[in-house]
């Protein structure tokens, strides 16, 4: 991982709040000419690098995307608010946001919070929940700041998979606790009290937006009641399943979650919602890889 790491461009930081303290870090890729780009929205662990390896792979297929990493928000509205800005300073119009675990509540909240004047074009949810009260922790959130950084990664690491893994799963563990020990204890305080004080979404504010489902079939957070709730909000989204992958599929089988990202953002092709360099694109050779995807899982399930 740390070869391709080496090989990133080089973040950005960036303050749209009155408070200095609170930095948006940010990679941002690929042709500035595109306005509607996909942005990356990383989980309670993450860091905006934990999407290197789809800003080097897409970014190579002529999208621009962007990766991010929140500051300290301590409730969803004040996040919101703050990534309004920060869409406002990037003049960007209109997004599409791929979210994993907590990125993907935020993203959801982010879309309903700007239903009125819309600022997400779609939705790429990873691993993702609907509603905070899966966790069993709404009545702990609010004590979330008052805990060491200890013992706040002790909280988040009791959420990674455990046992016998394959190498690029076990790598890509390695990676997420690497970035874990990174985040200070205001940051993982925050992001925490974020995944857990009580909220969930409201589905007819944004139940015009196209949505991808992305999930896994083996061990991860979220538990089989989260998923088929979230399949119950988007009856109409596209399901993207991966067999294995674990909580961080975009690391460890980041090849498919490319691919399914591609086909999902192929439906904006040559409209002004398209996250891809119109010369850039190939829709027969995508289609040709939405085939092969489709008779290696069949094949993989005789």
């Amino acid at each position: 991982y740390l070869v391709f790491l080496l090989t990133m461009p080089f973040s950005l930081q960036i303050i749209v709040d009155d408070d200095d303290s609170k930095v948006w870090s940010l990679y941002d890729a690929g042709p500035k000419s595109i306005r509607c780009p996909l942005i990356f929205l990383p989980p309670v662990s993450g860091t905006a690098d934990v999407f290197f390896q789809q800003i080097l792979a897409l970014t190579g297929w002529g999208y621009r995307v962007i990766a991010l990493q929140y500051p300290v928000y301590w409730d969803h509205l004040e996040f919101c608010d703050g990534f309004r800005k920060l869409l406002d300073h990037l003049q960007l119009d209109k997004v599409h946001l791929f979210g994993a675990s907590l990125g993907g509540f935020l993203a959801q909240k982010f879309a309903e919070y700007t239903h009125k004047s819309p600022r997400v074009q779609s939705l790429i949810l990873c691993n993702s929940f609907s509603d905070t009260s899966i966790f069993n922790q709404t009545w702990t959130a609010n004590s979330f700041w008052l805990m060491p950084a200890f013992m706040l990664k002790k909280i988040v690491l009791g959420n990674f998979a455990s046992g016998p893994l394959d190498p690029e799963m076990a790598d890509g563990i390695d990676f997420m606790v690497d970035r874990l020990e990174s985040l200070g204890q205001s940051e993982l305080a925050s992001r925490l009290t974020l995944n857990c004080q009580n909220s969930y979404v409201e589905p007819h504010k944004i139940r015009d937006i196209p949505v991808t489902i992305m999930d896994v079939f083996d061990q991860s957070a979220l538990s089989t009641e989260a998923k088929e709730e979230m399949y119950k909000l988007y009856p109409n989204a596209r399901r993207a399943h991966l067999k294995t992958g674990g909580n961080f599929p975009y690391l460890c089988r980041s090849a498919e979650v490319n691919l399914y990202i591609q086909i999902h953002l192929l439906q904006f092709h040559g409209t002004r919602y398209a996250a891809i360099d119109p010369s850039m694109v190939s829709a027969e050779e995508l289609e040709v890889q939405k085939i092969s995807l489709h008779t290696s899982n069949e094949q993989e399930e005789q």
